[in-house]
């Protein structure tokens, strides 16, 4: 599941992320990138090799919803970290980043810190998580969403803890500020379904579908420390 082509249009109605700043990068700056990545290795982002599209909300004010393109990478068994940006196009500013431990790892945390993570049930069982499908993939459809209920499979359980570094929904073109603790969507509310299907239009996707897809997932239980947050003001 590592072949992670950018989707043409995906973002076309967001802000150019190319214009934050100053303005675009230069012809030196491009030359003396490029030669660079003939000589240099840069393994740890090789190690990358899941996509995920999904929403965050604030945990200081969850009415304001951030979507977000994971590209995660095992550390070990028990750990996944993520790198998080706002588009999956090339020109994609990083704005998060999230690390993913397993119930066992996320037991032996001390409640104050437990907190600040949340669960991700929700977002596997009610379709919202999704592992984008390249346009012109050679992998037929059906094994792809195979792979995709599978993948959410392990997911499912997982505890995750989020910092967003940059506030793209708020127009700013730098990442301004301190580091801001996120959380996930866990209810149905109207504003969760229209982002969910402004995203399933971009992106080709059915929620729906998904979430029919992967009703056979059985729900763990979610620790009584998790997703810390005020659900009666959720976008």
């Amino acid at each position: 599941m590592c072949d992670h082509t950018p989707i043409p249009g995906a973002f076309d109605t967001q802000t150019n992320p190319s214009t934050a700043g100053r303005g675009p990068v230069t012809t030196e700056q491009k030359i003396l990138e490029t030669g660079a990545s003939l000589v240099q290795e840069f393994l740890p982002t090789s190690n990358i090799c899941a996509f995920l599209n999904a929403f965050h909300v604030y945990a200081s004010d969850p009415s304001r919803a951030v979507e977000a393109q994971h590209y995660c990478a095992h550390v070990s068994s028990d750990v996944r970290q993520c790198i998080i940006y706002d588009s999956p196009l090339p020109n994609a500013r990083l704005i998060g980043v999230e690390y993913m431990i397993t119930p066992e790892l996320y037991a032996t945390l001390d409640s104050e810190e437990r907190k600040l993570w949340h669960s991700h049930v929700f977002e596997v069982k009610s379709g919202m998580l999704i592992m984008p499908r390249p346009k012109g993939s050679l992998m037929p459809e059906m094994l792809w969403e195979k792979a995709e209920t599978q993948e959410m499979r392990e997911v499912v359980g997982l505890y995750g803890k989020t910092w967003h570094l940059w506030q793209v929904d708020r127009g700013d073109t730098l990442p301004l500020g301190r580091p801001m603790l996120m959380q996930s969507l866990l209810n149905e509310t109207e504003g969760f379904k229209k982002l969910v299907k402004d995203r399933d239009e971009r992106f080709g996707t059915d929620r729906e579908r998904k979430r029919e897809l992967r009703k056979d997932i059985r729900s763990p239980e979610v620790h009584e420390d998790a997703d810390q947050w005020d659900h009666s003001k959720q976008v």
